[in-house]
Parts: C-alpha cells; sequence; structure tokens
C-alpha cells in the first residue's frame, strides 16, 4: 500500500508507520490523537477514494498521509458510504495492528465517517457507527468528523 504525505512524497506503509513513530516519539509529553477518515467523489465513470491517516498532536498541530484508490462508479449514496466505512476500518485495523506490535497499544484510533444530521447521510448514522463501534473503534460523525469531511476531502477533487 502507498501512501502519500505532503510533506515527505511517496510512503510505503511500513515508511508511514514509522515516521508516524518518529513524529510522536519526538513529543513523548503531548498527547495525541490518531484518526483515520474517507471521502469519495464521483468523476468520469469511478468513484475516486481517499482515505487519511491524520496524527493530532493535541494544541499542536497534526500530520497527515492519504492514499487514493478508485472503484467504479457508485451510483448509490448508501453503497459509498459504506465503502468509504469499510476502506476506514481496515486502515484502521492495519494500522491497530501495527501499534500494538509495535509497543505503542495505548493509541487509540477514531474513525471518523462522512454522516451527519443534516443531509441525506442521517439515515445511514446508526448502520455506520454500528460498523465502527462494533470494529473496536471510537466512532465521530459531522460535525466532528473532520477526518473524513476535512482532510480526506481535499484530496477527492
Amino acid at each position: 500500500m502507498q501512501l502519500i504525505s505532503p510533506t515527505k512524497g511517496r510512503l510505503t506503509f511500513e515508511e508511514t508507520m514509522a515516521d508516524i513513530r518518529r513524529y510522536i516519539t519526538g513529543l513523548p509529553t503531548s498527547q495525541y490523537k490518531i484518526i483515520i477518515g474517507t471521502d469519495s467523489q464521483i468523476t468520469k465513470g469511478e468513484t475516486c477514494f481517499i482515505t487519511a491517516i491524520i496524527v493530532h498532536r493535541l494544541g499542536k498541530g497534526a500530520r497527515y498521509y492519504y492514499c487514493r484508490h478508485t472503484h467504479r462508479k457508485l451510483k448509490s449514496l448508501r453503497q459509498r458510504i459504506f465503502y468509504e466505512t469499510a476502506l476506514s476500518l481496515e486502515l484502521g485495523s492495519m494500522v491497530t495492528k501495527e501499534f500494538a506490535e509495535s509497543g505503542a497499544a495505548d493509541l487509540k484510533v477514531e474513525i471518523h465517517i462522512d454522516v451527519g444530521h443534516n443531509g441525506e447521510t442521517r439515515d445511514l448514522i446508526r448502520e455506520v457507527v454500528g460498523m465502527v463501534v462494533g470494529s473496536g473503534f471510537k466512532a465521530r460523525i459531522k460535525p466532528e468528523a473532520y477526518g473524513a469531511s476535512a482532510v480526506a476531502d481535499k484530496h477527492t477533487k
């Protein structure tokens, strides 16, 4: 899996995780949030999905990485939201496993879902939040889901 860092360029998953560990150990007294979110955009007969890993050093900025995945055109909003959530859960599981293996199991991963109480996605909230919580992660929805609605969204266009 290839990820892109706006500052470091293309990285493998292993290089990304090593960079995240260096960032966290650079200021070990700080508190961190690890956030994963996915957003999508339909363009030219296909759907572009962006999944982002955000390492938020609380009160002191953040660093992020993202990967791009294209899929045949998914016309149904329901299908897109479920696929976005599944991509976030897949990457979240990989990150959690990596943290556990490197002795950083205390770092919890939060999944940001691109759904909210306003708009067409409100009917999907219970289902996708249930998917995330049932997988062992903390779920955030709009307006708190900036991992999906701001960071990932920035790279879908």
